[in-house]
């Protein structure tokens, strides 16, 4: 009884693990000659589905070539201020990204020392004005009494002389209350052009000194892609040429420009030779962010397809490509990068208007039928 028993569990083990790898050997993967998973034919005989985000049209585009540019946007019209006096911040009126008009006031300094050294020199002045009205006086007098032979020669000439003395104080004194009117003047800090404040390096209370800047103004309509070029491409460029560069933080928008100027000089340390590239167009850009781009010297038209889209091996490239419902790997001849836009030159393989997979990445079947579907809408998942 025993033995019999034994004999069945034995039966049914072997039954198991049977079932077992027949159902683990009906869906089995192995790898092609792509380098991608191929799934088996009762896998592959399921359709793929896939979504429009997941396809990527190929299109004729322009491809430039020419040398790259690398640097940074700045402003052409652009103002650093400073303190002129030594005295107390007591009130900063714009931050940054505020609009001002020419003459608007900025940053107000602490004023009560000057104004009273003003006051002083305008009364200063004022005693000297006295002083010299006096001596005028005098001698007109002296001269009269002179005339008559009333007074010598001797008193004529001191009083002439008095007169010169007062008069060069009088000058002294205008002079003290120019300056002193000035230094006033310095303790108010205005708009030099009309812009935006960037770039406020003080506050309420801080003790700014003679040289110390308290903020910049830039005006938005001059900024200007300022870059580098290598030595060794300089002979290709010239003034006018069109740049196409990109922003960071903007890496889906495309700016153009023309080189307006070309640095005669070599940068010392880089050995490369500096460009200012003039916008073309109004943008919203922010002076100071980092921007590359290409200076097309030549340009052609054909067909491009983006880089996530290509699959490698080797010396040879491939597309997935979705034709009439079905996917089928492509063998692709590529020419140049576009090191501006990341995309490559199709010299062979694809035509205008194929559709190819996005990210060919996972389980790909040469030949397997494709399901398009429609993304689900946002808040319908789950």
């Amino acid at each position: 009884m025993t033995k019999r028993i034994l004999m069945s569990y034995g039966t049914l083990l072997a039954l198991g693990m049977a079932t077992l790898l027949a159902a683990c050997g009906s869906g089995y993967e192995e790898v092609g000659d792509s380098g991608a998973t191929v799934e088996s034919p009762a896998t592959a005989a399921l359709p793929m589905l896939v979504t429009p985000q997941d396809l990527v049209e190929v299109s004729t585009s322009q491809i430039a070539s020419g040398p790259v540019i690398s640097g940074s946007l700045q402003a052409q019209k652009q103002a650093d201020l400073r303190a002129e006096v030594s005295a107390i911040v007591m009130q900063v009126l714009k931050d940054n990204g505020d609009p001002v008009e020419k003459g608007d006031l900025l940053v107000r300094l602490d004023d009560t020392a000057f104004r009273q050294s003003l006051n002083s020199a305008q009364e200063a002045e004022r005693v000297a004005q006295q002083s010299f009205d006096q001596a005028e006086r005098q001698l007109s007098r002296l001269k009269t009494l002179y005339s008559t032979g009333a007074v010598s020669v001797q008193d004529e000439e001191d009083a002439e002389l008095r007169r010169s003395a007062a008069q060069s104080e009088l000058a002294g004194a205008r002079t003290r209350v120019v300056q002193d009117s000035q230094q006033l003047a310095r303790t108010e800090v205005r708009a030099p052009f009309a812009g935006i404040v960037g770039g406020r390096e003080v506050s309420n209370g801080d003790t700014a000194q003679i040289g110390m800047a308290l903020l910049k103004v830039i005006d938005p309509t001059s900024i200007r892609f300022e870059g580098f070029i290598p030595a060794d491409h300089i002979r290709f460029i010239a003034v006018g040429q069109i740049v196409n560069f990109r922003v960071s933080g903007q890496s889906d928008r495309q700016f153009e420009g023309r080189i307006e100027r070309i640095n005669p000089v070599a940068d010392p340390g880089s050995r490369q030779v500096s460009v200012q590239v003039a916008i073309t167009g109004e943008y919203d850009l922010t002076v100071g962010l980092f921007a590359e781009g290409r200076v097309q010297t030549e340009v052609k038209q054909g067909i491009t397809a983006p880089e996530s889209s290509l699959v490698r091996q080797g010396d040879q490239a491939y597309v997935w490509r979705v034709k009439d419902g079905v996917l089928n790997r492509l063998e692709v001849e590529l020419g140049a990068r576009d090191a501006l836009t990341g995309a490559f030159a199709v010299k062979a393989g694809l035509v205008d208007g194929d559709l190819v997979l996005r990210h060919p990445l996972g389980a790909l079947v040469d030949g397997v039928r494709v399901e398009l579907q429609q993304a689900p809408a946002a808040g319908q998942e789950g």
